[in-house]
């Protein structure tokens, strides 16, 4: 059923006010494509998940859809590997826990990410070493325009740094319906991620468990990220910027203390050091500020606006670009 001038505040971790027009939030396929069918062309349409990762501006006009579709599955298996599928609306830790519990490994770096399943390919997630793209076999989608359903491959996801084909090339032609993960029967778990790296550092092979690395990650992320329903906040509001080996040797020469990883395209920089750095580091403008603990992280100490928010970004990016000349991108999408 339809809700007229809904109020989004709680579908949004940032907390920020804002209402739809019309906000539905259908369970299966079949409502969704009823939902569309009936809609409006000339309207626009915004899909989000559990707003984990979003800046909403203003109130939204047109339709306004929040996937509630569920379901978890093993969908076929070998010696090696499972293959899983989840619909769109399952709270992504929910399933992380799931093939933990089945003594399936890929997910466990990922813990405690918030969102929905259906979100985690739009953005690609990414955590302590792990991407999605590297555990993800195929997204199925539902077309905005026509209801067609469709799947794709993970190599035609077009996956990158916290994008997807989804978030660039075809941002507002799809709705991401439901994912399908292929993951490891055998010990494959990945702790190359420093912290990881350390803590099981001495321990016998037999201790690298997903259940165990989903342990350390949980216990890591709670001692570093602020969590959502405490302090308003939509994670990591930047992404690491990359820049070229010269820039990084040059910044290195400088700064000796810059945290910072090779890529294949360049040196990935940490965007939580340079925020520091800069100063930001629990400083506040108003009623938004930069986490104490984890300068990465903007949060709402109460009663922000988006343009609070968004005036704190501004304020940050131009600041570490004056001051170390690299650019900072906003990872949380704005709406509308």
């Amino acid at each position: 059923m339809a809700e007229r001038n809904a109020d989004l505040t709680a579908f949004n971790t940032l907390a920020l006010p804002a209402r739809a027009h019309c906000l539905v939030r259908p369970t299966t396929l079949d409502e969704l494509e009823q939902v569309l069918a009936g809609h409006d062309p000339q309207e626009p349409i915004h899909v989000i998940g559990e707003g984990s990762n979003l800046v909403i501006e203003d109130d939204l006009p047109g339709l306004t859809v929040v996937l509630a579709l569920d379901g978890m599955m093993k969908v076929r298996e070998t010696s090696e590997h499972v293959w899983v599928a989840a619909g769109a609306g399952v709270h992504w830790d929910d399933l992380v826990a799931w093939t933990v519990e089945q003594g399936w490994q890929g997910l466990e770096n990922l813990s405690l990410i918030p969102g929905t399943a259906g979100a985690a390919p739009y953005q690609n997630i990414g955590a302590y070493g792990v991407e999605l793209a590297q555990v993800l076999e195929q997204v199925t989608v539902m077309e905005l325009a026509t209801g067609t359903v469709s799947h794709f491959s993970a190599e035609n996801c077009d996956f990158g740094y916290r994008d997807s084909r989804f978030k660039s090339r075809d941002k507002g032609r799809y709705v991401i319906t439901g994912i399908e993960l292929k993951l490891n029967r055998q010990p494959h778990c990945n702790i190359s991620y420093g912290p990881l790296k350390q803590h099981f550092a001495g321990q016998d092979a037999d201790a690298v468990t997903a259940a165990a690395v989903r342990k350390q990650v949980i216990a890591i992320r709670q001692s570093k990220l602020p969590d959502p329903a405490v302090l308003a906040n939509a994670g990591s509001f930047f992404k690491n910027p990359v820049v070229d080996v010269q820039k990084a040797e040059s910044l290195k020469a400088a700064y000796p203390q810059l945290v910072s990883y090779p890529q294949q395209d360049g040196v990935k920089l940490a965007a939580g050091w340079l925020i520091e750095a800069a100063g930001w580091k629990g400083k506040r403008l108003g009623p938004v500020g930069m986490h104490s603990e984890q300068a990465l992280v903007l949060v709402n100490h109460g009663g922000a606006t988006s343009a609070d928010v968004l005036a704190l970004a501004a304020a940050v990016r131009a600041d570490v670009w004056q001051r170390f000349g690299v650019q900072l991108e906003q990872e949380p999408v704005v709406l509308p």
